[in-house]
This record gives structure tokens, C-alpha cells and sequence, in this order.
């Protein structure tokens, strides 16, 4: 694309250099600069592309865009107000506005933002509506699946892989958008046929300082559904949270929208909650019918997923009847309350929350299994808010019967420091303290007794651990499954064959 015309996209403060130039790709890393680029100088928290500018140069970028005057470059130098929404706005161009071809459902929330993206695409998919997929756990374009280097990457990435996803035949784009992407201008230029709202509770308090601050970020998604050129967005609001509550009071007359939830004022509700070690069911009433839903996935936030996806596939055109029949046979998804495979006469099962909240929700759920014992393994991360760490052990200490304490991502931090500020939540448990994670969890299946349910908790689908020096392999389900495996006492046989419940009588075990 000719520079003249890319720039048409943005409101230059100042030009210096020729615009009669083939731009061949955008770039806002030096190290991805190719021959032809136009890179984008962003400023950083750690560093500031401005410094890279001779990098980008040297390795074959023509256009430089940043915000800093009188550079002297050895190449044209477009001076702009914002280098992040310039980047965004020149990305949405240069891969021409990719969204406006595709059915794109965003989700937002602290919770349930991966699982719900999932059945969104999967519904999608069963309605021969293949749908690309931008989240936590991986990218997904056609048949391809690309590791996820952020939950919503940064805006040229957004832009590139909503084309590729249309170049690759797909009709559907569902993605989770976090509150740093919405602050930082990541998904300008989308247009969204629907946004899901799933629930706030307290996390990235080190980056938004305030839970109001946190609020108004999951906000601009709403916000900008009202400032879209092509589409008339549709908001998908949970009516049982505090926040979607709120979030509907501000945006209510300005959007369309649809709520769910199990109280009566909902549009999409669910009832007779039923649960089971194999899945839940339950009754949803939506549009003036009812439907009884079955879902391989336990737990009543999980209720709350489905219906969010539900509501959501509604809105960009699926029946409601195809969205629940495809739930019945929804895969799983990495991390979110997935079960380690063993034969032992226990349960263990590896889950990603990693706040007080999701800790809550997946402990309750888990009690409603009735297990003899709850063993939790859990960590706090590390460069991250701290004022979350003892509430993650109250948390812990409330709804366990035992409690693992041990490293998750400690990243720049010292892990027993971190465990330092975990450890005024424990006011009833005494935890077993142990900061090596791989030790953790095999101490965690060798005291598992039959009828015990162990969670492991905090990293979920993630395959690697973060220090400050270095990163290494770690899969928590890998390991478990390694645990169970290398336990080699046996168990009665009543057990192994799955007999009768033994008697649990409600006693609070230290660990």
C-alpha cells in the first residue's frame, strides 16, 4: 500500500521525508521489521521504541511514525499525537478494516472470559460458521492454532490475524479482550457485532490502581460499540454481577442489549441447576421458550459461561436451539477445571484462577462433589498486585479441608516473599509451606486419600514458570499426571471399583 494513501488514517502533527513509498508491513518491534516497513515507535513501560528507531532502519524499515519531533532519520518520519491509536489505525488500514467481514463477539470480564470465547467458537463451528478464535490460551486461524503471546495482543497483531482469519474462509472471529488491550487502544478499529459481559471482580489492581479505574476499563468496550461505523453492536450483559448491573445503567440507552443470569429479570436465565462429577444441566428460558442444556463442564460459573456464549451465538444469528445443542458435546478447555487422568480413587483436577474470587467459585463447586477431603495447591504471581495475596489464602483457608502453599509465577520477586504476604489469610488452616511447585504437587497427590479431591491451582493451561532470571517448562497437568503415575501404593479394593461413599464427617484437617 502506497504510504500517501495509509496515512490517510491518521491526523500527522508533522511530515518530514517522501510519501511516494510501497509500504510492505507494519511493525511496532524492531526485531520483526522487514524490508519495506513502516514502524511504529511506541512508548513503553520498560522501553521506548524511540531507541530502536535506527534498528528498525537498519533492518529495512522506510516510514517511521513516532510522537517525538525533529527526529533526523534516515527515512520518512511522520510525527502523530498517540503512536498507539496511530498503530491501530494505520494496522485497521493497511489490512482493510477485516472486522467489517467477519461476525466478531468480544468477551470481557475478570472471569470466564477464556471459557466463554471457546463456546462461542465451538457454537459457531457447529453452525457451520467457522470461527477463528483470539485469547489466553492460543490464536486460532482456519486449521491453524498459534500460541497465544497475550490474552488480546497489541493492535497490528489484531488486525493481521482478523485478515488472515478471513483470507482463511472464516466468518467468525470470538475473542476475549482484557482491560490493559481496552486502555491501551489494542482493539481500535474492531467493530464488534456483539461484546460479552461476564463479572468484575478484584484483580490487575497493580495496573489500574482502583476498582472503579478497573471498571471503566471493561467499560470502553461498551462505550465504543456506540461509535461504530458499520455495525450496531449488541452488549451481552450478566445481570447477577454487581458491575454488569452498573455497566447497564450507563450504557442501557445508548446500545442494544441482552442479559442473562438466574434471576427472573433476566432474558437468558438458567434454572434446576443440576451438577455431577460427568457435567451439569440445567433449564434455560430465552425468547419466550425453554430448553434443558447439557454441558460436559462442571460448576455454576460455569452455567454463567454457557449462557454468556448462548446469548452471544443468539445475537450474531445462531438459534438459540443449535447454540444448545452444541453445547452437549463442547471440548474441554485447557485449564479451566480440567481433570488429570489416573487411575486412583481420587480426583484431581488443574484450574487457572489465580484471584479470591475464581478461587470461590471453583472451591465451591468442587465441595458440591462432596469430597471426603479438598486438598488446594495454590501460589501467588509475582510483579503483581499484592493486596490480592492474603485474600487468596482467606479464601483458601475458608473452603479447604487442606492447604499447599507454593510458587506460581514468582517472575522478579523473591517466592518467599510472596508467601510472606500470603500468610495472614490463614487463620484456621496451617499450610504446608513449600515453595518448589514440582514438590508441591507431588506432595499434594501423595497425601490424597480415596474420596479427595486435589486442585491444583493458579496456572491452568499454562506450560512454563517465570523467574527472574529465566523461564522453564511447567505444565501442571503434566506433572500431576507424572504423580499419579509414580504412586505406586494400592488401595483397598472397595475403592478401586468404586464403592460405597465412605462416611465424611466434616472435620477440618491441617495440612
Amino acid at each position: 500500500m502506497k504510504l500517501d494513501t495509509l496515512i490517510k488514517a491518521i491526523a500527522p502533527v508533522s511530515l518530514q521525508g517522501a510519501l511516494e513509498r510501497d509500504i510492505t508491513a507494519i511493525a511496532y518491534d524492531s526485531r520483526h521489521v522487514t524490508e519495506g516497513s513502516l514502524f511504529v515507535a511506541l512508548p513503553g513501560e520498560k522501553a521506548d521504541g524511540n531507541t530502536y528507531i535506527d534498528a528498525a532502519i537498519d533492518r529495512g524499515a522506510i516510514a517511521i511514525v513516532s510522537e517525538k519531533s525533529g527526529l533526523a532519520t534516515r527515512a520518512t518520519h511522520i510525527q502523530v499525537a498517540n503512536a498507539r491509536q496511530a498503530l491501530a489505525d494505520l494496522s485497521t488500514a493497511f489490512f482493510r478494516h477485516p472486522s467489517h467481514y467477519l461476525k466478531v463477539a468480544a468477551v470481557t470480564g475478570t472471569n470466564g472470559k477464556t471459557t466463554t470465547a471457546f463456546l462461542i467458537k465451538h457454537i459457531c463451528d457447529s453452525e457451520m460458521l467457522r470461527c477463528g478464535l483470539m485469547g489466553t490460551v492460543r490464536y486460532v486461524v482456519g486449521d491453524r492454532e498459534i500460541p497465544a503471546t497475550r490474552t488480546t495482543p497489541e493492535s497490528a497483531d489484531v488486525q493481521e490475524l482478523l485478515w488472515q482469519m478471513r483470507s482463511a474462509g472464516c466468518k467468525a472471529c470470538a475473542m476475549e479482550a482484557s482491560s490493559h488491550a481496552l486502555v491501551q487502544d489494542r482493539l481500535r478499529g474492531v467493530e464488534f457485532d456483539v461484546a460479552a459481559f461476564t463479572n468484575l471482580t478484584q484483580d490487575h489492581l497493580d495496573f489500574h490502581k482502583t476498582m472503579d479505574a478497573y471498571f471503566d476499563a471493561k467499560s470502553l468496550l461498551f462505550e465504543g460499540l456506540t461509535k461504530q461505523k458499520k455495525k450496531k453492536g449488541r452488549a451481552v450483559i450478566n445481570l447477577d454481577d454487581r458491575f454488569g448491573s452498573r455497566l447497564l445503567d450507563r450504557i442501557g440507552r445508548d446500545v442494544e442489549f441482552i442479559t442473562y443470569g438466574q434471576g427472573v429479570q433476566s432474558q437468558f436465565r438458567a434454572s434446576d441447576i443440576r451438577m455431577g462429577f460427568e457435567g451439569t444441566q440445567y433449564q434455560l428460558t430465552a425468547l419466550g421458550k425453554s430448553y434443558l442444556v447439557k454441558m460436559p463442564f462442571i460448576g455454576g460459573f460455569n452455567v454463567y459461561n454457557s449462557l454468556a456464549a448462548i446469548a452471544s451465538a443468539s445475537a450474531i444469528g445462531v438459534p438459540v436451539r443449535s447454540a444448545v445443542k452444541a453445547l452437549a458435546d463442547a471440548p474441554p478447555v485447557p485449564g479451566r477445571l480440567e481433570p488429570v487422568r489416573g487411575k486412583k480413587p481420587f480426583r484431581v483436577f488443574v484450574d487457572y484462577a489465580h484471584s479470591d474470587d475464581a478461587l470461590i467459585n471453583v472451591m465451591r463447586t468442587l465441595r458440591e462433589l462432596q469430597p471426603a477431603r479438598l486438598i488446594v495447591l495454590f501460589g501467588c504471581g509475582g510483579n503483581r498486585d499484592r493486596t490480592k495475596r492474603p485474600k487468596m489464602a482467606a479464601a483458601v483457608d475458608a473452603n479447604a479441608d487442606i492447604a499447599i502453599v507454593t510458587s506460581d509465577n514468582p517472575r522478579k520477586e523473591d517466592p518467599l516473599a510472596i508467601i510472606e504476604d500470603m500468610k495472614p489469610g490463614f487463620r484456621r488452616l496451617n499450610p504446608e509451606i513449600i515453595p518448589d511447585r514440582r514438590e508441591a504437587i507431588y506432595r499434594a497427590i501423595a497425601m490424597a486419600e480415596p474420596r479427595d479431591i486435589v486442585l491444583l491451582a493458579g496456572k491452568g493451561h499454562e506450560t512454563y514458570q517465570e523467574f527472574a532470571d529465566h523461564t522453564l517448562p511447567f505444565d501442571d497437568a503434566a506433572i500431576a499426571a507424572g504423580a499419579m503415575a509414580d504412586r505406586r501404593e494400592s488401595f483397598p479394593e472397595h475403592f478401586q471399583r468404586g464403592g460405597d461413599r465412605p462416611l465424611n464427617d466434616g472435620r477440618r484437617t491441617n495440612g
